[in-house]
């Protein structure tokens, strides 16, 4: 008798789980941000991923030259970041800070029909598209928290990035389709780019609502030094900061382990945006499930395994002859770094933020990530110039294997607050 009632029990408790513990339930406003991104990502993409190539090995800049880019690339991304946080938290409007970020980057479509081969001109209009898109990038995270359970904050992120990680996948293939059909027809791309984009734009404005309640909020918004004090009083905040700071500064843009890997095995570079396919492909599969798993089993141990899937990849990449398996397993290994990492350290921070300043928090968490990335960038264009690219991935191995131990502590100390999201 009691086997039987044992056994039913147990039943019972697996149907509990696999209802409550593993399915995915997300808002419609995340989907449609997802959307959103999607779309924004196709248009981005079909542009952003033949660069590296083409301004290395047809424009000739030298390594140095494109690690400036690169990181003017990262950098403007940052510098409007802060910027949208403030603007989202202060008027409690992050739709519409949010739709200035998206129309803007849509109108840089239009701009590079008349940038021809002038390379200063399409870095200056990639970085007007870039410090749009962080203008945008922390009221869209601010959504998509308000919008969620805090239980379910790393799978509404893991949704939405498998969403945007689509568009990153299909936004190669549509460029190469393109070009396929119409050799050097770059005016189209950028047209069909800036016609996805548009769509992109109606999605959010037609399909998103606000998370906040404009008319019932009584909060007065925190001016920005008072929102500053505000989110490093937030115990946690400072180190989960640290950590991802740590962490930018030793990290390879994905433009240079792509060149790598390029060089290595000796890959075609008319076949280089299918890197980005590769990698965004991965991305895709496992974004829902690390988010589910975060939630699941912990956000920072986690976040921290997604930067010991990096540093594999990085070992792959080392050696100075490499196969195209070796190149196929390394790109599936950078989609699960992202997938591990990028909607984790967002729902890490949401966990600990308090709503009225969570734009904020988000944007300078970003932002401070981002201008880790901006100097790696630098620095490893310019190790590479110097002593090569398998001394430069050598040092940034090592760098990365520090940070992720620095940030592992930083992370461990921030523990006793009573918030599970941080401390497992």
């Amino acid at each position: 008798m009691y086997q039987v009632d044992a056994a039913a029990a147990l039943r019972q408790t697996v149907r509990t789980l696999r209802g409550r513990r593993f399915r995915p339930q997300v808002s419609r406003n995340v989907v449609a941000l997802g959307f959103t991104s999607l779309l924004t990502d196709v248009s981005s993409e079909m542009v952003a991923t033949v660069l590296p190539i083409y301004l290395v090995l047809y424009l000739g800049l030298t390594p140095l030259q494109y690690g400036l880019v690169d990181g003017l690339y990262h950098g403007m991304t940052a510098l409007l970041r802060l910027a949208g946080g403030f603007a989202s938290d202060r008027t409690r409007r992050d739709k519409e800070v949010a739709a200035v970020g998206y129309g803007t980057s849509a109108l840089c479509r239009i701009g590079l029909l008349g940038a021809g081969g002038a390379w200063p001109v399409i870095a200056a209009i990639v970085a007007v598209d870039r410090a749009a898109k962080g203008l945008r990038a922390a009221p869209r995270d601010a959504l998509i928290s308000l919008s969620s359970g805090r239980a379910g904050l790393a799978t509404s992120f893991g949704v939405h990035r498998a969403l945007d990680s689509t568009g990153a996948m299909l936004g190669p293939l549509v460029a190469l389709a393109i070009l396929s059909a119409a050799p050097d027809a770059y005016d189209l791309v950028f047209v069909t780019s800036f016609a996805v984009a548009v769509v992109g734009f109606g999605v959010l404005w037609l399909f998103v609502r606000s998370a906040r309640g404009l008319a019932l909020d009584p909060v007065t918004p925190l001016r920005p030094a008072r929102a500053i004090r505000a989110l490093f009083a937030t115990r946690g905040f400072a180190a989960l900061t640290c950590a991802g700071t740590l962490l930018g500064l030793a990290t390879v843009s994905d433009g240079f382990l792509y060149l790598v890997l390029q060089q290595r095995t000796g890959l075609n570079p008319g076949l280089f945006p299918l890197l980005y396919v590769g990698t965004a492909g991965s991305f895709l599969l496992l974004a829902l499930p690390a988010g589910m798993l975060a939630d699941r089993f912990g956000r920072r141990t986690t976040f921290l395994a997604g930067h010991g899937v990096l540093l594999l990849a990085y070992l792959i990449a080392l050696p100075e002859e490499a196969s195209v398996g070796d190149l196929v397993v390394c790109i599936v290994l950078l989609g699960g770094y992202y997938a591990l990492t990028e909607g984790v350290l967002m729902a890490l921070a949401s966990a600990i933020l308090p709503a009225e300043v969570r734009g904020t928090g988000l944007a300078l968490l970003t932002t401070m990530t981002s201008l880790g990335r901006l100097a790696a960038s630098v620095a490893f264009g310019a190790v590479w110039a110097g002593y090569g690219p398998t001394q430069a991935l050598t040092w940034f191995l090592i760098a990365l294997g520090g940070a992720t131990v620095l940030a592992t502590v930083a992370l461990r100390g921030s523990r006793g607050q009573g918030a599970r999201d941080v401390t497992t």
